[in-house]
């Protein structure tokens, strides 16, 4: 009998342990999230964001990353949501980098909502979509003007109550910058992108004019293409000294205490050099072509993003060299620009052979897709996971020249699910995706893979191969390409990239290597131990030369146009 009794007790132990146990992984019953009519009036389509995180400084909205250190996301779809109605996040709400409110420790968090609010497109292809519109950020949903969010708060988490929270704030619209002497902004319709979008599409641009171009009206000037990602101003040019005020701020990346102040040190040395008496007078461009799936277009035509390729060849850059004197002409055109911009440059280049005279890719983004990162998806069966019968590998996503790890493919991937469906999350692979799959029957980007379980979908990739792998398109069309790229591709790539962007240019090496008829003529550098993004300066570490994209490029630029100019073509008006 006493054994019987001693071993009751132990059951009810052992009960109360697992119930304390469940009490300490248990979830909140929900998030009660509304908003007042005197904040919006309604009704509002969007993504309603949850962010909890373990920091007391700053707010969790611009904390969420790819890296070891991102807090707390989960996200739901909403529809039509009204003033004064609650919408509730629970358990199923998708989250990264934890999966689940109930992942969630009891504990105190700072707490935040944000309701990231998009815009129905009719568009001309007969599909109507539901996507963010960029407001002049550049398509950052964390402070996109016009999105609601709420005020930072304290909050314990222990799964009893469900916890409310009331988006009390608007983002407010952004100034656009103004022109100065050097500085010049453009804007236009593209009548091709509002008639794909079916409603106004602009394009804008920064115009770093030439010295003297106010005293020199009878020069006509090459035009050099930076590209890159959104880009709010001319970026790294300074007329001022650098401030003797400024707060130092650590640089993670760079290992670097002050790296503010080194930014500005040469933004302040380019504005001396290009206001100096050797520097060559090009017209230089930063282009804004922010767009409803990400910050800039990849400056191609797209089956989701409409025609952006044409847009700016065909559109934007006639009307900035008519505004500012252009020569106008292919052989007087360039690009340069790194990792997005990388990717761009070379992109522009294969596709309007004609109309450009020479490309720079820096640390491109994948330029062959069997080595989509650390991907091959012609060949591979999950991007998640190495494939195997006995092992369960993940693919990694991120590195330092260590090779120490802090992120995967599938976290990254799951970071923008939770960001958004259907490719709204306004991230890398989201955008990869919206550019280059054809149009899904519900009128958003067919997945290359399955977002949730890496499963990848050929049909998507055949789509991919024949038209955006760049590495295929020179290969499959080099006897009509080649005569007119002969001398125009140049890619630089450090070694260890923390995507793994080396992969891809390793591979076009090895084709571009064995042309001929003509030979391709160009460069490929790479840097040992050297991170993203590489840009092909063996000279300073890539914290500095990351910032001296055009001092490195305009040698070779004028070294190109000396090279290849047509007979009678304008070399003088401009060298002054």
């Amino acid at each position: 009998m006493k054994n019987i009794f001693q071993l009751a007790l132990a059951v009810v132990a052992l009960a109360l342990v697992f119930v304390e146990s469940n009490a300490q992984s248990a979830s909140p019953t929900g998030f009660e999230i509304s908003f007042p009519a005197t904040l919006d009036k309604g009704p509002i389509d969007g993504r309603l964001l949850l962010l909890i995180s373990t920091s007391t400084e700053g707010e969790p909205r611009t904390q969420i990353n790819e890296d070891l250190n991102t807090q707390q996301v989960f996200g739901v779809d909403v529809e039509g949501w009204r003033p004064g109605e609650k919408k509730t996040l629970t358990s199923s709400a998708f989250g990264y980098p934890r999966r689940s409110l109930a992942d969630i420790p009891p504990g105190e968090y700072t707490v935040q909502a944000l309701l990231h609010r998009y815009e129905t497109f009719k568009r001309a292809d007969g599909h109507t979509v539901k996507l963010p519109m960029d407001r002049g950020e550049g398509q950052q949903w964390s402070r996109a003007p016009g999105n609601l969010y709420s005020t930072p708060k304290r909050m314990r988490i222990d799964g009893n109550t469900p916890l409310s929270i009331a988006l009390d704030k608007v983002i407010p619209a952004i100034e656009p910058p103004k022109d100065t002497k050097y500085i010049k902004h453009i804007k236009i319709q593209s009548e091709r992108l509002t008639k794909f979008w079916g409603r106004p599409m602009h394009l804008g641009a920064h115009v770093l004019v030439p010295e003297g171009f106010d005293s020199h009206p009878e020069a006509r000037y090459p035009l050099v293409i930076f590209h890159g990602h959104f880009p709010a101003d001319f970026s790294n040019f300074r007329e001022q000294p650098p401030d003797p005020n400024l707060k130092p701020v650590y640089s993670e990346r760079f290992k670097l205490e002050g790296y503010n102040r080194i930014v500005q040190e040469q933004a302040h040395q380019f504005y001396k050099e290009w206001t100096g008496p050797n520097f060559p007078r090009f017209l230089i461009v930063e282009i804004q072509h922010a767009n409803p799936y990400y910050d800039d277009s990849y400056a191609v035509n797209s089956a989701n993003l409409g025609p952006y390729g044409d847009a700016i060849t065909y559109e934007l850059i006639p009307e900035i060299e008519k505004r500012f004197r252009g020569i106008g002409q292919g052989w007087a055109r360039f690009l340069y620009g790194g990792s997005t911009g990388g990717w761009e440059a070379m992109a522009a280049q294969i596709f309007y052979p004609d109309e450009y005279n020479g490309s720079w890719a820096a640390c491109p983004d994948p330029i062959d897709f069997r080595a989509y990162t650390v991907v091959n998806i012609y060949e591979h069966e999950n991007a998640y996971y190495a494939d195997s019968k006995w092992k369960r590998m993940p693919r990694p996503g991120k590195r330092n020249y260590l090779g120490e790890l802090s992120a995967t493919v599938e976290d990254m991937n799951h970071m923008e699910l939770a960001l958004g469906t259907n490719s709204r999350s306004g991230g890398q692979w989201d955008i990869w995706q919206a550019v280059y799959s054809p149009v899904g029957p519900d009128g958003y980007p067919k997945p290359i893979w399955d977002k949730l379980t890496g499963k990848i979908d050929r049909s998507v990739a055949e789509y991919w191969r024949e038209n955006y792998d760049l590495s295929y398109i020179l290969k499959r069309d080099w006897a009509n390409l080649g005569p007119k790229l002969a001398g125009k591709i140049n890619i630089y790539v450090g070694e260890a990239d923390n995507y793994f962007l080396n992969n891809a240019v390793y591979l076009v090496e090895d084709f571009l290597k064995t042309t001929k008829n003509p030979a391709f003529g160009g460069e490929i550098d790479y840097e040992p131990r050297a991170e993203h993004c590489w840009n092909g300066d063996h000279t300073r570490p890539n914290a500095i030369s990351r910032l001296r994209y055009h001092q490195f490029y305009a040698p070779k630029i004028v070294e190109r146009i000396t090279k290849s100019a047509p007979p009678g073509a304008d070399l003088k008006s401009w060298r002054y």
